[in-house]
């Protein structure tokens, strides 16, 4: 008895070898709080529960597997990685499906989701370009980052899905940031997207998107149309009080008043049900997510590890910024979900794929001295 439990338990560490923990510890329970709200917000069906938590086992797997890679291996693949992401991301505009727009393509069993590979192919070739180049980055070499970040951003605003378009956008700048650009090139190109805004206002977002905007602006405009989404979801957060209606019982959701609570919104649902304390403690771990991420990215021993673990921590926040200034009003509603809280499988795996990659920086890093 005694040496097999010596073998499993070796089996299980060779498993683990490459497995942040303490990063690993704080998506479980994200993941576990996001079932928790899942089972709430979806009428307490397990079939939801069951089947988010297959895509989470998927995305696990992903993660295991990824983290076994060596970042300079990775590095050798990129450019094919990058390449081959986009293939799908140009097929999605002839057969995809979606209500908006051409978001998905449908695979029978599931349907997916192209622009997701992005948000880990592009930071990854935003990364091994620029690791080949002096840092900081002169003006030729900022030039074709910004083509390379351009090329797939554009062809997801073509779809168009503004939302992920901005996400994908966001991960290659903070390669760019990372690899010493100055804030005077964002402050430059924030200028001349305020510059390009009524352009893009009249040939560029779609009826629906203005709306949104519109509606951000002042949502009491339009109560009972398209005002209805975030007016009662600031609701939902503000009648969550200190602690919470509790599980189950939050009125908002299971009167149906707030739309996509178990997407987009469900974390309006997680804040009237459980308070501010499931607020602050869900917050607390995304915190650690970025942070964690963030000290594994400045502990890499060479600039594409370091500029990828980086990248890939600082997305991983602006998807919990978006989501939640969404949901409160403080940003327009532009589609982005919250991470390992909405359900959906595409987004989900390619996340935890993601921080596979992050875990893979810290497992092969070189020792001092070697």
């Amino acid at each position: 008895m005694n040496i097999i439990l010596r073998w499993l338990l070796d089996l299980l560490v060779r498993f683990l070898r490459t497995i942040d923990l303490p990063l690993l510890g704080a998506l479980l329970a994200l993941m576990a709080i996001g079932l928790a709200v899942l089972y709430s917000a979806g009428e307490q069906s397990p079939r939801l529960v069951m089947a988010q938590g297959a895509r989470f086992a998927v995305g696990l797997g992903a993660m295991w597997a990824l983290s076994r890679m060596p970042p300079s291996q990775l590095r050798n693949w990129t450019p094919l990685v990058y390449g081959v992401s986009m293939v799908p991301l140009l097929l999605v505009l002839f057969v995809g499906e979606g209500k908006h727009g051409n978001h998905w393509i449908n695979l029978g069993v599931f349907y997916f989701q192209p622009a997701e590979l992005l948000k880990l192919s592009l930071p990854m070739m935003v990364a091994w370009y620029l690791n080949r180049r002096p840092l900081p980055p002169r003006l030729p070499v900022v030039l074709m980052a910004v083509l390379i970040i351009a090329a797939p951003t554009l062809l997801i605003l073509k779809q168009p899905d503004f939302g992920t378009a901005m996400l994908v956008a966001a991960s290659g700048a903070f390669a760019l940031y990372l690899a010493g650009l100055s804030w005077w090139w964002f402050v430059a190109a924030f200028g001349a997207v305020a510059a390009i805004a009524p352009v893009a206002w009249l040939w560029l977002l779609r009826p629906y998107q203005q709306d949104r905007i519109l509606t951000f602006l002042n949502p009491e405009s339009d109560p009972l149309g398209t005002g209805w989404n975030i007016i009662q979801s600031k609701i939902a957060i503000g009648g969550g009080g200190l602690t919470g209606k509790g599980w189950g019982e939050g009125t908002q959701v299971h009167l149906n008043y707030i739309p996509e609570h178990t997407t987009d919104f469900i974390f309006a649902v997680l804040s009237e049900e459980f308070g501010w304390v499931g607020v602050v403690t869900t917050l607390a771990l995304y915190l650690f997510v970025v942070g964690r991420c963030l000290w594994i990215a400045a502990d890499a021993r060479d600039g594409y590890s370091r500029l990828l673990a980086g990248a890939l921590g600082l997305a991983f926040c602006v998807y919990v910024i978006v989501n939640g200034g969404m949901i409160s009003g403080l940003l327009p509603v532009v589609g982005v979900p919250m991470p390992l809280l909405s359900y959906g499988g595409t987004s989900a795996v390619s996340l935890l794929a993601g921080l596979g990659v992050v875990m893979a920086v810290r497992a092969h890093r070189p020792v001092h001295g070697r």
